[in-house]
């Protein structure tokens, strides 16, 4: 009985929702490091973790192993991001908005141009230690693997780290200070300079793994891929709400489960209506995120 109910076709479309969901959960939990610990949204994330992760594959391709290859990108990835801030970003502190929105935008053209001339568009696979072979129970086809399977535990395990993180460990609390109250923060001796590095250098290394994820996958990874998986992550953080790790994995697993739904039993150039749909619904209930708290926070 448990068989046939996990096997049926309902079941098949969460299965398969869930899995890119964790995709979005990812993307969008980088959203949420970023913007808690510099009050900064990154439209450039998507591009940077390709690249990072592009730069992983090169030492696939000598030899090296999978998990060699997620150090790498994980690496580059961190530096990437501590660079972008110190770089790019810090001169735009205490200016308008849209000033931080146009230059990241903008840094996501480069990157994937840059890409494209090192790397050309082709699509790139990772070959991953974990099988991706689907699970089959009594002759029936299970939508889950050892690959899917980890997939999940990882980005429930970067979910809770970054949980704790913000609100259990004194580095997070220096963090949110930094972003809500630098001035304030200063003055009580936190070097806010160096937290705000620091939050965009986690921030990045999340969306490594999401990229990591994407090019081990059937489908690979190519230089605009993330463009996407940014849109969905973007709109995860803002369903879950923006201060709320947990809001953006349930966040992006609602919107991974609400595609694989349309797509199935609507039309695949419709797919990321569902998407939609959940953010319109979630914005007309609670604006502010369905996880995120309704009153003023104090630092």
């Amino acid at each position: 009985m448990m068989s046939t109910f996990l096997a049926s076709p309902i079941m098949h479309n969460i299965f398969a929702g869930l899995a890119q969901g964790v995709i979005y959960s990812l993307v969008a939990l980088s959203l949420v490091i970023i913007w808690q610990s510099t009050h900064v949204l990154n439209f450039a994330q998507g591009a940077m973790a390709m690249f990072a992760s592009y730069i992983g594959m090169t030492e696939i391709d000598r030899g090296l192993n999978y998990w060699f290859c997620l150090v790498v990108s994980l690496a580059v990835g961190f530096l990437f991001g501590g660079l972008t801030e110190r770089i790019l970003i810090r001169p735009l502190y205490g200016k308008p908005e849209i000033n931080a929105i146009v230059v990241t935008v903008g840094f996501l053209g480069v990157i994937e141009a840059v890409a494209q001339a090192i790397w050309t568009s082709t699509t790139r696979n990772i070959a991953t230690p974990l099988s991706q072979i689907y699970f089959h129970d009594q002759g029936r086809v299970v939508l889950l693997s050892p690959f899917v399977l980890f997939q999940f535990g990882l980005a429930l395990g970067i979910m809770a780290l970054v949980a704790v993180l913000f609100r259990f460990t004194n580095l997070g609390l220096k963090l949110r200070a930094s972003a809500l109250a630098p001035e304030v923060a200063r003055l009580l001796g936190v070097r806010v300079n160096r937290m705000l590095t620091i939050g965009w250098m986690l921030s990045a290394g999340v969306g490594v793994v999401a990229a990591v994820i994407v090019a081990s996958g059937s489908f690979g990874l190519y230089p605009s891929d993330m463009d996407g998986i940014l849109i969905a992550g973007f709109i995860a953080a803002v369903v879950g709400g923006l201060d709320s790790p947990v809001g953006a994995v349930i966040g992006g697993l609602l919107i991974g489960i609400a595609e694989q739904f349309v797509l199935a039993y609507w039309s695949a150039d419709l797919a990321s209506l569902g998407g939609l749909i959940i953010l319109v619904v979630a914005l007309m209930i609670r604006p502010q995120g369905i996880f995120a708290k309704s009153v003023s926070r104090r630092v």
